[in-house]
């Protein structure tokens, strides 16, 4: 690869920048990071770390630091359809079955030290002008700092984490493909006083309508909900009654709701298109949402950010290093992503028309009643400790009829 000032710019310093431009740093690349944003800030996330994300975390050094913020864990997960309930523990993976909800004024800002601490320039309050390109190929950026003047660094490789509107994306056009339209329209807001028990999700689906609790730090609940892109309009003209409303669906949860106290405003939005994009080509790579976006109702986004980042690190590793061409590394990389976020991204779109599963599927959440092992099996599902396939394996779903039963579905 050609020479450049540095060996990776990666522009965008949360969740799927700070820890690829880190693990870089720590593999002996030298590595520039910034940011439009100073830290610590917040950004728009109901920012559930499942357990794969913790797990990752451990493996980087950092879960100390963020359990040491006072973030509570969560160790349970529970599903109401209304008619039935499925809730249990989920199982581990690389050791670690517990969840978080950082704050992301508060994970962001751990994750930005730790890069720093690695040996990362790090970059904030600048904004970037530009991408550079030389015959077809990117090779740097233009920027400046809050109230200085324009510059330009060069690097072997420019690195997008700057999220689904990125302009290193928008300046390379990559191909994007497997698109889903914007299908539910997500809002979220923090609660004191409300008490909650791990993670918790209500579907209303002969409503249309659906919500979650998770403990934050500080003694807060964050309380993410949605209903379809087609009421986004007429429903945000009154927010909060149309929340509050929903929540009366759910009529324990609606006194818990009446009992707290709302701490913030409502923050959401209703473009939440989905997307895979070519994360890859001359001189660039995209990680994160930049690359890779779905409707946030699953909360995966900063699972699928802490995966990219460790693909992206060690590929590029092996590139820089001359194991193997960057378009050899770079397709492992894309090929891996793709196998891996499939199964998640399209459970996540069916998921996201809120509407009442199909009769095989409620034949199945009813079987799971009495079945804690089922139960169990399905939150890691939602975990993403156990793969959605391996679940729904038409010989699992046999089994867990068959304990109940009622048969094959």
């Amino acid at each position: 690869m050609a020479d450049g000032s540095y060996d990776a710019i990666v522009v965008g310093a949360r969740c799927a920048g700070s820890p690829t431009a880190m693990l870089l740093a720590r593999k002996g690349h030298r590595v520039l990071l910034v940011d439009k944003a100073t830290f610590p800030s917040d950004t728009m996330s109901t920012h559930l770390v499942h357990p794969p994300g913790v797990a990752a975390l451990g493996r980087w050094g950092l879960l100390d630091q963020l359990i040491e913020t006072g973030c509570p864990s969560v160790e349970r997960y529970s599903f109401d359809f209304g008619p039935v309930s499925v809730a249990g523990s989920p199982q581990p993976i690389a050791g670690e079955a517990r969840a978080f909800g950082p704050r992301r004024t508060i994970l962001d800002k751990l994750l930005v030290d730790a890069a720093g601490e690695a040996g990362v320039e790090v970059r904030e309050a600048f904004t970037v002008e530009e991408i550079t390109a030389e015959d077809r190929k990117v090779t740097g950026i233009r920027g400046h700092a809050k109230g200085g003047d324009s510059v330009t660094e060069r690097a072997k490789v420019v690195i997008g984490a700057d999220g689904k509107r990125s302009l290193l994306a928008k300046a390379v056009e990559p191909k994007q493909y497997n698109e889903r339209p914007s299908q539910l329209a997500m809002y979220y807001a923090y609660w004191s006083d409300l008490p909650v028990e791990g993670f918790e999700t209500r579907i209303r689906a002969e409503h249309r309508r659906g919500w979650a609790a998770l403990p934050t730090h500080d003694d807060l609940t964050c309380v993410p909900f949605g209903w379809p892109r087609e009421e986004f309009d007429r429903n945000k003209k009154d927010i909060e009654g149309n929340f509050l409303a929903a929540m009366e669906l759910a009529p324990e949860f609606a006194e818990r709701i009446r009992r707290a106290t709302r701490e913030s405003k409502f923050i959401g939005s209703a473009e939440l298109p989905g997307y895979f994009r070519k994360p890859f080509g001359p001189g660039w790579v995209l990680v994160g949402d930049a690359g890779y976006h779905k409707n946030p109702i699953t909360a995966m986004g900063i699972n699928d950010a802490f995966r990219d980042a460790e693909l992206v690190a060690d590929g590029l590793d092996d590139a820089f290093g001359g194991g193997r061409s960057f378009d050899d590394a770079m397709h492992a990389y894309q090929e891996v992503r793709d196998r891996e976020a499939m199964p998640v991204y399209e459970f996540t779109f069916e998921f996201a028309r809120m509407e009442p599963p199909p009769p095989e599927m409620q034949q199945l959440i009813g079987a799971m009643q009495g079945n804690q092992a089922a139960q169990d099996d399905f939150v890691s599902v939602q975990a993403a400790t156990l793969p959605a396939p391996e679940f729904f394996a038409p010989e699992n779903v046999a089994r867990i009829m068959a304990a109940s039963g009622q048969g094959a579905a």
